[in-house]
């Protein structure tokens, strides 16, 4: 990205010193790195025109990728270093009225220069270091548990959960480090928090030295919500296959990308909070929140399942460890399932 910045600006540079000079050729030398320059050499003024309408970042994507993969038939013919033939990437050259007119075959026009745009506006999302994509991931489903392989519900337990209102809601940084050609690893931290919400409306959790009881509340009163709600700070690391080839993946709101991903690994969290609320009307609206530990286990681990195609992600997560305790409340593995955005 800040290679293709540097070479517009260095451009306009041209553009300038040719208006107040009468040389028939201009090279300019961009030096990138350490080790790493380029060399632009301009013969006609007329070229500059040419020039502002390539797509410089597609440009340098598709050298850099050629340059990983040590495609030899991308260097350039007589040199020994790693130098890519410019004809070989085949930047995209046209001008913008050509842009407008594009079709990518479907029916709707402007793809390619709406890609394009989404090219250069992803650096606000996001952050590029070497092999490494940085990204914010904010997953967005439901939540539910079981219990040897079943439902509570099955059994009519006071602890069975209604899955519309049993919301999971999590937020990661995570990065998006390439391994090889379509193999990746999505590894970082957040936060999230699994919702419980009762069938019943009026489940009170009770605890003492034994563990933790669900029981029914029997105040002549009108129950509106029953929930346990507890909060985690979780670690994942998981390799994901990205038949697109591409450093980052598409995003749901990029409304664009063209293949099939898949990942599976471990996350670990460590829980931070948890409470009960008890939500009930009699005359005003009265919340009864109780914040205890209710024998959770301070630690969950289990595995992450991520499935994705063109633009949209999903997750599915499922806990290794029973959800409390042993001995100290039900056998439950709790799970969820969503939309990453």
């Amino acid at each position: 990205m800040k290679s293709g910045i540097l070479i517009i600006a260095t451009l306009l540079l041209a553009e300038c010193q040719m208006l107040n000079a009468q040389h028939k050729s201009d090279t300019i030398v961009v030096q990138l790195a350490k080790t790493s320059k380029v060399v632009l050499t301009v013969g006609d003024r007329e070229d500059l025109e040419t020039l502002k309408h390539y797509n410089f970042q597609e440009l340098f994507q598709d050298v850099i990728r050629k340059l990983e993969a040590n495609d030899t038939t991308a260097l350039a013919s007589g040199t020994k270093t790693d130098t890519a033939s410019v004809a070989d990437v085949s930047p995209t050259t046209r001008k913008e009225e050509d842009w407008n007119n594009a079709d990518r075959g479907d029916g709707n026009k402007n793809n390619d220069w709406t890609s394009s745009n989404n090219d250069w506006t992803e650096h606000v999302r996001h952050s590029h270091w070497g092999r490494t994509w940085q990204s914010f991931n904010f997953d967005l489903g439901t939540n539910n548990y079981i219990s040897k392989g079943k439902f509570p519900n099955s059994s009519d337990q006071l602890y069975s959960v209604r899955p519309w209102g049993s919301w999971y809601v999590g937020l990661a940084s995570i990065q998006r480090t390439r391994v090889g050609r379509k193999f990746f690893l999505e590894w970082g931290g957040g936060i999230n928090w699994y919702n419980f919400k009762f069938e019943k409306d009026n489940i009170l959790i009770q605890k003492n030295d034994d563990g933790i009881s669900f029981i029914e509340d029997t105040r002549d009163v009108h129950y509106v919500k029953s929930k346990l709600t507890a909060s985690y700070i979780t670690a994942s690391l998981i390799p994901v296959i990205d038949f697109s080839d591409k450093s980052r993946k598409a995003r749901i709101w990029d409304g664009y990308g063209n293949a099939f991903r898949i990942g599976l690994g471990p996350y670990v969290g460590y829980r931070i909070s948890s409470h009960s609320k008890l939500v009930y009307k009699d005359g005003d609206r009265e919340k009864q929140k109780d914040h205890d530990s209710f024998y959770l286990n301070n630690v969950r681990y289990g595995l992450r399942l991520q499935l994705g195609f063109r633009s949209t992600d999903f997750f599915f997560n499922y806990d290794l460890n029973n959800m409390f305790t042993t001995k100290k409340g039900p056998d439950l593995n709790a799970f969820s399932f969503g939309v990453v955005f």
